[in-house]
């Protein structure tokens, strides 16, 4: 299609909705890459949090349960979170240097 011809509002809708499936897409892996960092960061926290708690006086007298799940919490949230950005962010990028080529008539 010409540049200098206007798009039909049929054309321009597809468009949209196929964006919006892109975005949809690239959300879905996002959320996914985050939870699976989410769950390695707990158990990563977890064991050496649970293993003070048990050998380190300080930690035993200072670390009641409440710190204990802030301390996975926090991290497992960051994970979450890092991971997520980082995965939307690739993934969108690919797909802007792959349509890129599809627009240009």
């Amino acid at each position: 299609m010409a540049k200098n011809v206007a798009q039909s509002p049929m054309e321009k809708r597809s468009l949209t909705s196929f964006d919006q499936q892109l975005a949809k897409r690239c959300s879905r892996e996002g959320v996914k890459a985050g939870a699976k960092a989410a769950v390695v960061a707990s158990i990563a926290t977890a064991i050496p949090t649970f293993a003070s708690v048990r050998m380190l006086p300080w930690a035993k007298a200072n670390l009641n349960p409440t710190a204990q799940a802030l301390i996975i919490s926090t991290a497992a949230g960051m994970a979450y979170f890092i991971v997520a950005d980082k995965t939307i962010l690739a993934t969108a990028r690919k797909n802007s240097f792959h349509q890129g080529s599809n627009y240009e008539a």
